[in-house]
């Protein structure tokens, strides 16, 4: 693991670009020909700039989005995405990802402004603040590939849309609408599109501002009565997935995804 000096600038990826201006880290998914589909780099360098933010008294906020069309497309599942890690070590970094967002002092806010899926859906979630473009949707798509979906993403969205309709996300894996999220109480608030980075500006600008150790405890306080079930439910994604990774439905997943084709899953 990298070892980060708090007294010295942060420094991204190609993948993951990384910025400190004026109190805001900027955290850039920066993969815009996949929309943003993560690798174990993106997620571990995810991870320890987060753990580092913790303890840096220059961050007074997090911003996590996207670069190009999308926010995040989820895991990669290419031979070039797991060229550093195989399947069940890009399932271990997002787990540390997410716990990484979830435990910053600092408000953490997520710009989605297209597409959120997959495990890219449980990154946004587990900021405190869900800022949506219009243009933006969220997705659970394991299941299309024979996976379930994973980083916190079972207990993310249930405390946030209740069991049903966290269920219909996750079992029928349909395409969710900015509107609709924000309906649901899946995201903070909508934005049109043109008005999108200044909306969040604005928001960023505000928690800037604030009173630290307030914004601290209350995100502390509303955490510990709504996400109660967070650690049991990446345990048990973690040991489900692995069953599901190794499984013959996974393999037929994956290649009818890059086919463009119906899965014809066996329940094997």
């Amino acid at each position: 693991m990298t070892t980060l000096d708090s007294d010295t600038a942060y420094t991204g990826i190609d993948d993951l670009t990384v910025a400190l201006d004026d109190g805001v880290l900027t955290v850039t998914l920066n993969r815009p020909d996949s929309l943003n589909s993560l690798n174990y780099g993106m997620l571990t360098t995810l991870a320890e700039t987060a753990e580092r933010a913790k303890s840096d008294p220059r961050v007074k906020v997090v911003r996590i989005g996207g670069a190009g069309r999308g926010f995040c497309s989820g895991a990669g599942i290419s031979e070039e995405d797991h060229a550093n890690g195989d399947s069940g070590d890009v399932l271990a970094a997002a787990n540390r990802a997410v716990r990484a967002i979830m435990s910053l002092p600092q408000p953490a806010v997520a710009a989605v402004h297209g597409v959120a899926a997959g495990v890219g859906v449980s990154l946004a979630l587990a900021c405190d603040v869900v800022l949506a473009s219009e243009k933006a949707s969220f997705m659970l798509a394991f299941t299309k590939i024979g996976l379930m979906p994973d980083g916190g993403a079972s207990a993310l969205i249930a405390a946030a849309v209740g069991r049903i309709r966290a269920m219909r996300m996750a079992l029928l894996a349909e395409r969710i609408s900015a509107a609709e999220a924000y309906d649901w109480g899946l995201v903070s608030a909508v934005h049109p599109a043109d008005e999108f980075d200044a909306a969040v500006d604005a928001v960023i600008a505000g928690l800037r501002s604030g009173a630290a150790v307030a914004l601290h405890k209350t995100k502390e306080a509303v955490n510990a009565a709504t996400l109660t079930e967070l650690e049991a439910a990446i345990d048990r994604e973690t040991a489900g997935q692995r069953v599901l990774l190794a499984s013959a439905d996974f393999r037929e997943g994956v290649q009818a995804f890059q086919q463009r084709r119906p899965a014809n899953f066996s329940g094997s």
